[in-house]
């Protein structure tokens, strides 16, 4: 028996419910298409599949691609398959992800790599990505397909550059703005991108819809690496401050780093000293600054960019949507 996942707070799962509703019906088609995809699977890893596919997150990727397609009328239900495909992408990154961070958990649930064991997951994540990959083609649109080749590269160059950046105190924030575009960003705006370019819309309005995906995408990244100090450990399934033990420096790190250049916590976990110390120490210093403030001020900068790419849009119900998703991002909790 797998652990059951915690129920997420009801404020959250409401607002979100709310937000997809001019796509609820093509969600619940992409949910049980998926199912079937893992019902369907060859038994001797129908249950890995299924286990995988059932642990999915909020469905943002797949629901931006669908709301970027809401802007014109379709006759066409290609838009579902792209959201497959980008959703499968996703958990494949994700298998990977917490392969090589040798992660035990996430959202509170077990991992494939704890589970199976890491040479099982990267094969298991591969096969994911081959599942992503074969729904693009079914697209048949020669964009998107080598638009989702282009984010398989990218997430791959950003999982890289994290591992090439790993304990290095003296990074740039150009360095991390290009880490969580890679890593993050690159497959939100290519969700809101393809989701145009299936629905035809004008090269106008696919250009505005990527532009938004690419700046949201930047937000919640940023949000994300500020929740991992500001979170509790309940809440995150791991210890406060994990991303810096890892080696991942992200902006609040380099804030600290920015404005404590002497006897910096930060610096000295890098430096190998005394590590769970100087996390605590760097958790502690971080909170009670304005280190998060600052932060939160950055992540805003890229919503109010993502909420500006939507000016001029048809204003349908999804432009709303994708307006309300922007404020959920920086109000959000994991």
């Amino acid at each position: 028996m797998y652990p059951l996942r915690k129920p997420r707070a009801p404020r959250q799962a409401q607002s979100l419910e709310r937000i997809f509703q001019p796509v609820r019906q093509e969600l619940e088609e992409v949910d049980s298409r998926l199912k079937a995809l893992a019902a369907g699977a060859p038994p001797a890893y129908r249950e890995m599949l299924g286990y995988v596919l059932d642990s999915r997150g909020k469905r943002l990727r797949p629901a931006i691609a669908l709301l970027a397609s809401k802007f014109y009328p379709l006759t066409t239900d290609r838009p579902i398959t792209m959201a497959m495909a980008v959703e499968l992408l996703h958990l494949a990154s994700l298998i990977h992800d917490d392969t090589v961070d040798n992660s035990s958990l996430r959202r509170g649930l077990a991992t494939a790599s704890s589970l199976w064991g890491r040479d099982v997951a990267v094969l298991l994540g591969d096969y994911v990505f081959s599942l992503s990959a074969t729904f693009v083609c079914d697209t048949g649109n020669m964009y998107v397909i080598r638009r989702l080749s282009e984010t398989i590269r990218d997430l791959s160059q950003g999982e890289l550059l994290e591992l090439l950046a790993a304990f290095r105190w003296d990074q740039t924030y150009e360095q991390y703005q290009e880490r969580i575009y890679y890593k993050t960003a690159s497959l939100f705006r290519t969700a809101a991108e393809a989701g145009a370019v299936l629905s035809e819309a004008p090269e106008a309005t696919v250009h505005a819809l990527a532009d938004y995906g690419y700046h949201l995408g930047m937000a919640f990244q940023l949000v994300d690496d500020i929740l991992d100090f500001q979170a509790t450990e309940e809440e995150v399934g791991k210890p406060v401050g994990n991303d810096l033990l890892q080696g991942t420096l992200t902006l609040p790190a380099l804030l600290l780093v920015q404005s404590y250049p002497n006897d910096n916590p930060v610096i000295r976990l890098c430096r190998g000293e005394e590590r769970e110390a100087n996390r605590k120490r760097a958790v502690e210093v971080i909170l009670n600054s304005t280190i998060l403030r600052d932060s939160y001020a950055v992540a805003e900068q890229f919503c109010e960019k993502a909420r500006a790419a939507l000016q001029g849009l048809p204003p349908v119900p999804a432009h709303q949507s994708l307006l309300d998703l922007v404020g959920h991002v920086t109000a959000r909790r994991r």
